[in-house]
C-alpha cells in the first residue's frame, strides 16, 4: 500500500518511491518527488495562473510517454481545474497547479510540466513571447547561444528583454515578458524575427521546421507561441537519459558556453544555484518588467 503524506493539509498518496527512473544515474521516483518540493517557490512562480499540460513517463524515459491536457482519472477534488475548451472537447478543463500539495501530487504522476504563454481566464491573450532553439546535429547548444545572443540584441532593440534557460534537452529557450497581447500578434512577431535571424545569419539558423534544412544549424521555433502549443516550464525535469532540467542560465553562462557540457544541469545542480543566484528568471514574473510589442497598443 502506498504511503500516505499530509502536504500543508492535503493527503497525497506516494507510490513507488524506490522505482529508478534514471537508471543512467540510478536517480529515484523519491529523488523526484524531492527535488520538485525543493525547487517548488521557483517553479509555482512560473506555472502561477497558467492550464498545465503533461508529459508522463511513469516508468522512466526509456518507457512509454504519453502527452495529456486532460486531468487525469483519479484527480483529487482539491486540485484545481480550468476550463480551457477547444474545438475538440468544448467543456474541456486542464490542471492548475497552484500550491505544493498539487505540485507534490503532480509529481507522484512522473511528469514535464507543460504551460502555454497565456495565463487562466485570458486564452489567446499572451503575456509571453517563446523561442525554442533546437539545433541540428552536428551543431549542438554552442550554436544555440549563438542564435540566442543575436535574438537577444534584436529584442532589445525593440525594447524587450529576452531571458534564457536551457531546454534540458539539447538546445535553449528563450523568454521574453510581454504586455498582454493576442497570441497571434506574438505569432506573427516573432516568426518575423526568426525569418530575420535567418536572413542576418544564414550559415547558423533556419526558420523553418523541414528536417532537410537543418542540418548543423539551429532552427528557431517560433511555434510555441500560438494559444495551443505549450513550452517546458522553467524548472521541470525532462525525460531523458539523465535528470537533466530545464535550467534558468544567465547571459554570462551563454556567452561563456564552449562545449554543450557547459549547459547541462542535473536535478542535483539546481538546488546550489538557487541559493546562489536567486531565480534568474524571476523578472517573467514582475507584471512591470512586461515590454510592449512595436507597432502599436497591444488590443
Amino acid at each position: 500500500m502506498a504511503p500516505i503524506t499530509m502536504v500543508e493539509g492535503r493527503r497525497i498518496s506516494l507510490s513507488n518511491l524506490d522505482k529508478v527512473l534514471y537508471p543512467e544515474t540510478g536517480f529515484t521516483k523519491g529523488e523526484v518527488l524531492h527535488y520538485y518540493a525543493t525547487v517548488a517557490g521557483s517553479l509555482l512562480a512560473h506555472v502561477h495562473d497558467r492550464p498545465v499540460s503533461f508529459l508522463r513517463y511513469p516508468d522512466g524515459p526509456d518507457g512509454q510517454l504519453f502527452f495529456t491536457k486532460n486531468p487525469p482519472p483519479g484527480t483529487p477534488a482539491w486540485v484545481p481545474t480550468t476550463p480551457v475548451p477547444r474545438s475538440d472537447d468544448p467543456a474541456a478543463e486542464q490542471i492548475v497547479v497552484a500550491d505544493l500539495p498539487s505540485l507534490m501530487w503532480a509529481a507522484n504522476l512522473v511528469v514535464e510540466f507543460h504551460t502555454p504563454q497565456w495565463t487562466v481566464g485570458s486564452p489567446a491573450v499572451a503575456d509571453r513571447l517563446v523561442f525554442d532553439l533546437d539545433p541540428g546535429p552536428p551543431a549542438t547548444v554552442v550554436e544555440c547561444c549563438a542564435a540566442a545572443l543575436w535574438l537577444r540584441g534584436r529584442l532589445a532593440a525593440d525594447g524587450l528583454e529576452a531571458y534564457a534557460k536551457t531546454s534540458g534537452s539539447k538546445g535553449l529557450h528563450l523568454a521574453v515578458s510581454v504586455e498582454p497581447t493576442a497570441s497571434d500578434r506574438v505569432s506573427a512577431y516573432a516568426k518575423a524575427l526568426a525569418q530575420e535571424a535567418e536572413r542576418e545569419l544564414p550559415g547558423l539558423v533556419v526558420h523553418r521546421m523541414a528536417k532537410a534544412l537543418r542540418p548543423g544549424k539551429v532552427f528557431v521555433d517560433h511555434s510555441q507561441n500560438a494559444a495551443a502549443k505549450t513550452t517546458a516550464a522553467p524548472y521541470t525535469l525532462r525525460a531523458r537519459a539523465r535528470p537533466t532540467v530545464s535550467a534558468p542560465v544567465s547571459w554570462q553562462e551563454v556567452e561563456a558556453c564552449r562545449t554543450p557540457a557547459d549547459l547541462v544541469f542535473l536535478a542535483g545542480d539546481i538546488p546550489p544555484r538557487l541559493a546562489r543566484d536567486g531565480d534568474l528568471l524571476a523578472p517573467l514574473t514582475d507584471p512591470g518588467r512586461a515590454g510592449r510589442l512595436p507597432g502599436g497598443t497591444p488590443p
